[in-house]
């Protein structure tokens, strides 16, 4: 199966994209707002209104990494060139969301020139699953260089809806599990990215989608990358689900959440990362990864998702706790 450019499979629903996905307002976490959803027992606090900004620990720089879905724009107009910009900000590692038009191996060569290695990247494992179609998707990342690869979303029914089936959860378990022993033979680890959907209660079950998901994907074959604002957005904790899930969550999406429970730069909104990232040994935390979906999205421009990439270098850098 064919996937553009952001590791989906093509749709013919427009609202099955990561814009339609943030613009789902059925989810009630997106209607609380910021200060709901960060609210509740002290010791258990998702979120704070400032920053770690003491202590000795800190965030290795050679584990910063950027996805580049959030330059997704900027990359079209300019590839060399904004892969270069990334390497001067200090980026080492790259998150790739597709090759922006170009096959794998041009996609490496664009990557090699700018000093960048690709050692992560998103594609959607085929539905209905198919070996023959994830066997080039995982011979790509080998051409790029990929360590991990991940499955970007799911989540949104025909119609736009949240899925609350559990059966479809299960069987989305079942396509990981495959999914994640091809990738071991191919000497890839196989990951998923949440978004907030996953944690909308299902019909008739008092577990959400990503109870399921964690607790039938075999921890050998599938890992987590736990996108940080969007557990916040599903009224999670991170650091809970850290501790629930313990080694399992080997990456991490960083993004900062506004007062109206929007994007924000690194640094610039109300979630404490200090506090998340005093437990990434729990977690097996490996790589952090700077992400903004809105980056480039209007009234934001290209050049404002470059701005975003620095932002989010510099603060991570800076970060003590």
């Amino acid at each position: 199966m064919e996937h553009d450019d952001h590791g989906r499979p093509p749709q013919t629903d427009p609202s099955l994209s990561r814009r339609g996905i943030f613009r789902a307002a059925t989810v009630g976490a997106a209607a609380l707002g910021a200060g709901q959803l960060l609210s509740g027992p002290a010791e258990a606090a998702p979120a704070a209104t400032g920053h770690s900004d003491h202590g000795r620990r800190r965030v290795p720089t050679d584990r910063i990494s950027i996805q580049l879905y959030t330059l997704r724009d900027q990359l079209a107009i300019d590839l060399p060139g904004t892969l270069a910009a990334l390497r001067r900000i200090g980026y080492t590692r790259v998150e790739h969301a597709g090759f922006v038009g170009r096959t794998a191996a041009q996609f490496r060569a664009a990557l090699d020139a700018a000093g960048l290695r690709a050692t992560s990247g998103h594609a959607s494992i085929p539905q209905p699953f198919d070996d023959a179609a994830w066997q080039t998707a995982l011979a790509d990342a080998r051409t790029v260089g990929c360590r991990y690869l991940v499955h970007p979303w799911f989540g949104l029914d025909a119609n736009g809806e949240p899925i609350r089936d559990p059966a479809r959860y299960r069987a989305l378990a079942r396509d990981l599990n495959r999914a994640g022993a091809l990738a071991r033979r191919a000497g890839i680890q196989f990951g998923y990215h949440n978004h907030q959907l996953e944690f909308v209660p299902l019909n008739g079950e008092r577990r959400t989608g990503f109870d399921i998901l964690t607790a039938e994907t075999d921890p050998r074959l599938v890992h987590f990358e736990l996108d940080l604002f969007w557990a916040i957005r599903g009224a999670h904790d991170p650091v809970d689900v850290i501790h629930q899930h313990r080694g399992r969550i080997k990456q991490v999406h960083v993004k900062d959440m506004n007062v109206n429970a929007g994007f924000d730069d690194l640094g610039r909104g109300l979630i404490d990362f200090g506090r998340i990232f005093a437990h990434a040994q729990a977690a097996g935390l490996d790589e952090y990864i700077v992400e903004r979906d809105d980056a480039g999205t209007p009234p934001r421009t290209p050049a404002d998702a470059l701005s975003t990439a620095r932002v989010g270098y510099d603060y991570l850098t800076s970060l003590r706790f």
